[in-house]
């Protein structure tokens, strides 16, 4: 029997707030599904925003990412079905906020959620159960017990960063957390690419941001950015992402150029 073929697991993370993250997480997934990758968004912050935007009413999260962190239920009982074709949530409530208390003392208690995750990746998937491709997990904006379990899970990071002011400040914190995390939990861990979010084309300040962040990081830097657009914020109070509530926006296009670009990212460093 061969097993299925482990998933790429990106965590979409900025200690900062109001960057796009959810936003990217669940376009992100959308766009994936649709050209053919199945793809689990592990909503690990809170607020459940990720779980509300792809239409997980808070009735129905029936197990989520708590249970699983807290060993109540294994990956493969809290992974939910959207309505999007392909892709599949682990979902999120305000319980995780208590489960940091929970989790201190628990023996590898920044390794559970890869536990999990490998878990599931031998295991879990079967007839019922999908293999995916892309693991896309969403990060509460701050540097918690929940944003270490899953950089230690995580094959990459995947950093949305806001074009503004003080978006290279930002920046710099997460490289030094990201360092710190290689240093003592993921000596692997990469980063994936900065994605440029928000981006405003009449604003002279959107484009200084992204020259000085591609003159910092050069090719980390995705060419794909994404514009502000009212359409993107508009589809999470409707309980779809952008590219179900919009797909001719150039919000839902810029995601679906992103994903492509993403896979050719994925696709090259395979090759090499």
């Amino acid at each position: 029997m061969s097993h299925p073929k482990k998933p790429r697991v990106l965590v979409v993370a900025n200690q900062k707030g109001g960057v796009g993250k959810t936003t990217t997480a669940i376009n992100l997934g959308t766009a994936l599904a649709a050209v053919g990758e199945p793809t689990l968004v592990i909503d690990i912050d809170p607020q459940g925003n990720a779980s509300t935007g792809l239409g997980v009413h808070r009735q129905d999260r029936k197990l989520t990412t708590y249970e699983v962190l807290t060993g109540q239920a294994k990956l493969a009982e809290a992974v939910v079905k959207t309505r999007i074709p392909g892709l599949s949530l682990v979902p999120a409530t305000v319980d995780l906020s208590g489960a940091e208390l929970e989790l201190a003392d628990m023996p590898r208690r920044n390794f559970i959620l890869k536990d999990a995750i490998e878990e599931y990746s031998v295991h879990g998937a079967s007839e019922e159960n999908a293999s995916f491709s892309y693991i896309l997990i969403d990060c509460p904006p701050s540097l918690t017990l929940l944003t270490l379990n899953a950089m230690a899970a995580a094959d990459a990071v995947m950093v949305p960063l806001q074009c503004e002011f003080f978006a290279l400040e930002g920046l710099s914190q997460l490289m030094k957390t990201i360092e710190l995390v290689r240093n003592r939990l993921n000596p692997t861990l990469e980063i994936q690419g900065v994605v440029l979010t928000m981006f405003d084309k009449r604003n002279k300040l959107s484009d200084q941001v992204a020259a000085d962040v591609r003159e910092t990081l050069g090719e980390k830097v995705y060419s794909t950015v994404i514009p502000r657009n009212v359409r993107i914020s508009e589809a999470p109070s409707h309980g779809v992402p952008a590219l179900v509530y919009d797909l001719r926006c150039p919000g839902s296009q810029a995601y679906i150029k992103l994903a492509g670009e993403l896979i050719q990212r994925e696709r090259l460093r395979v090759a090499a």
